[in-house]
């Protein structure tokens, strides 16, 4: 790969204002960000899967740029890492998208016959969003975030990569902060990757538990033979060891009769409803923590009284899932030809690097504490590269990569493989 630019160059703070403004974004401060900060050496490493020459694998790669405030180009491929480092110096992107690996190279797509042009692999990936939990988080809403709904995010990876690596055997995974407000997971496993789209559907209906809108009241309702299914045991001790800090305390779920009308609503039995709704609005100050005692307590006997009627058994089981197991954008793990935003992109709205977490450190993982562009670009005011705020993330993203098998040692170059 070629070295990047050695010169040093002095950020004007009129070009990097705010640490977190979109301010910071420009052309000029991108292309610094690539020439000097971008790992693509482990990037090519990465999508070429660590072979020394380049393999379909990358040369059939899409990638897709964002540039000049919206132009969209599709279907961009290189030869190599080095073409497409050159190309990213030159373009500065404000993103860029990974998509799937084709039966031919995708710059060539539009002078190919109909039905000749197909992806045939591509990562396994998954996108879990922070908007996806508006109905139930307190704190925030939208594109906004704090600590204490992040941990949200927090359990959605311990579940998902518990199941990925235990029910799945796959161990190949990178989990990748979105820059704003969500994370990704790249499952890179040969085995995945050549998942179609009914093997991708599988996996993703596998993992999907909560099912309805927000008018639908009751979201997670599993039949005793699903209760006992290895997934959902292990999810539901993964959750139960989080729930009552961040839905009781954090959330505070039922401190308001607002929010604990919208818990009621899922209890199969209307005197039980109206019996806890009078209770409460007689004595709203107490703690969601005490009031979820109470009404577990009262769905415990009235179930043992209806010899498990109206669904009442599993009840605390399954509203534990239904408020916080992780809720998938399961279109982003479907389909083989979807883009999904690239590892170490910046994120437009906060300028934030879109930088990968370490498997043993999702609860400490800090997404205000990932660098920006614009302090990054400070930071090489007086450090060198590899010792700014963003090594620490790049180091986790080389492990990952030197984790992946070596190719065969007769692997042969892209002109000679097939699919």
């Amino acid at each position: 790969m070629m070295a990047a630019d050695e010169i040093k160059m002095d950020v004007d703070e009129a070009t990097a204002v705010a640490v977190g403004g979109v301010e910071e974004i420009s052309t000029e401060t991108l292309a610094q960000y690539y020439q000097r900060l971008f790992p693509f050496s482990l990037y090519y490493q990465w999508l070429n899967y660590r072979s020394n020459e380049p393999t379909q694998a990358f040369t059939h790669r899409e990638f897709s740029f964002t540039i000049n405030d919206g132009i969209y180009l599709r279907y961009q491929s290189f030869k190599d890492g080095d073409a497409l480092q050159r190309e990213v110096h030159k373009l500065a992107p404000s993103k860029i998208d990974i998509g799937a690996v084709f039966t031919a190279q995708p710059r060539t797509a539009k002078s190919l016959q109909p039905g000749a042009f197909k992806p045939v692999s591509k990562e396994l990936v998954f996108d879990v969003d922070m908007t996806d939990y508006d109905e139930i988080r307190t704190c925030c809403q939208g594109g906004n975030i704090c600590k204490l709904c992040w941990r949200f995010m927090v359990v959605a990876m311990h579940v998902v990569d518990r199941a990925l690596r235990e029910d799945f055997g796959f161990t190949q995974l990178m989990w990748v902060y979105s820059g704003r407000r969500g994370v990704h997971c790249w499952v890179s496993d040969e085995r995945a990757r050549r998942l179609d789209d009914a093997g991708r559907r599988a996996v993703a209906g596998y993992l999907g538990l909560v099912r309805g809108g927000a008018d639908q009241s009751r979201k997670v309702n599993l039949s005793q033979r699903q209760s006992k299914h290895p997934h959902i045991i292990r999810s539901a001790e993964i959750i139960e060891e989080y729930f009552e800090s961040i839905l009781l305390v954090d959330q505070e779920i039922l401190l308001t009769r607002e929010r604990w009308t919208k818990v009621l609503a899922a209890l199969p039995d209307e005197d039980l409803r109206k019996t806890l709704d009078a209770k409460w609005s007689s004595k709203p100050d107490i703690s969601s923590v005490d009031k979820w005692s109470e009404m577990i307590d009262l769905v415990d006997k009235r179930a043992i009284r209806a010899k498990s009627k109206f669904g009442l058994a599993n009840f605390e089981r399954d509203m534990m899932l239904q408020l916080t197991y992780p809720r998938l954008d399961e279109n982003v793990t479907t389909h083989l030809n979807h883009l999904l935003k690239s590892p170490f992109c910046i994120h437009p709205k906060t300028g934030r690097v879109c930088t990968p977490i370490a498997h043993d450190k999702f609860d400490s993982f800090d997404p205000f504490q990932v660098p920006t562009l614009g302090q990054l670009l400070r930071e090489l005011n007086d450090h060198a590269p590899d010792a700014t705020s963003l090594a620490e993330y790049t180091a986790t993203f080389s492990e990952f990569v030197a984790a992946l098998p070596a190719p065969p040692q007769d692997a042969k170059s892209s002109q000679s493989l097939e699919f």
